[in-house]
């Protein structure tokens, strides 16, 4: 019975090795590459040039169209190296930990972004760099578990080890999103409310709210790209003497 609840079909078995992972992956970096490139470029020319100025903020509400999307990532990536890991760990996945720990870099990258642009956003809207509001001290706290999971990761010599041990923690780090998402709710903070949700009508006029959309947008798409970058690069150094790899090699040459 307990076999049978956590039997997964096979197209998820399937998605763990790592030969389709490396041509499946391969074959969609060009279109998030070009996904990434022109919802960004189109989003932050928009927001930053063309966007009318906030009534109260003035253009430095512009920052938002970095900070926003860093902010979201920040916290959707710890829960995508969460979840892999999970996957991992119950299903002896090894692309799973190869997912999880292509995460860690650019979610501590971006959580670093939203500090710092949350920081120069705070100066005019505050008067303060940092204050020791919930939502930022939560944030701070995103920060120091990616690098205890980074410093876990390369503490630990053995791979499976190490995708194990940094897979727990990262899952019992899961604790502190609900946290920071809800701690302008919680607590009466300086942070003021999200200003992009998908299950509330945008209180901001649309000419200011679609460039931001895009930009989310294009981050989304550049995580994805990095992950698959990363995570083919990690197949190649563990798959080296594979038949399949070197059978790849002899056809593309590379």
């Amino acid at each position: 019975m307990t076999q049978s609840i956590w039997r997964m079909p096979r197209w998820f078995h399937q998605m763990g090795s790592p030969k389709w992972f490396y041509d499946f992956g391969g074959s969609l970096q060009p279109w998030f590459a070009i996904a990434a490139f022109a919802l960004l470029t189109w989003g932050m020319v928009w927001g930053l040039a063309f966007a009318p100025a906030d009534y109260q903020q003035g253009n430095s509400f512009r920052i938002m169209y970095v900070h926003v999307p860093a902010a979201l990532l920040s916290q959707s990536v710890f829960l995508g190296m969460a979840v892999a890991g999970a996957v991992g760990i119950i299903w002896k996945i090894k692309v799973a930990f190869m997912v999880a720990r292509s995460c860690i870099a650019i979610g501590a990258t971006f959580t670093a972004i939203a500090l710092l642009t949350g920081a120069i956003w705070g100066k005019p809207t505050w008067g303060a760099y940092w204050v020791w509001d919930a939502r930022l001290t939560s944030t701070l706290v995103l920060l120091f578990l990616y690098a205890g999971v980074m410093a876990l990761n390369q503490a630990i010599t053995d791979r499976q080890i190490a995708g194990k041990a940094t897979a727990i923690l990262a899952i019992v780090g899961t604790i502190n999103i609900p946290i920071i998402k809800y701690s302008v709710e919680w607590w009466n903070t300086l942070h003021q409310s999200s200003s992009f949700t998908l299950t509330a009508k945008p209180s901001m006029p649309a000419d200011m709210y679609l460039p931001l959309l895009l930009t989310v947008l294009g981050s989304y798409c550049v995580f994805v790209l990095v992950i698959l970058i990363r995570t083919r690069a990690q197949i190649l150094q563990t798959q080296s003497g594979a038949n399949w790899l070197m059978q790849h090699r002899d056809i593309t040459g590379a």
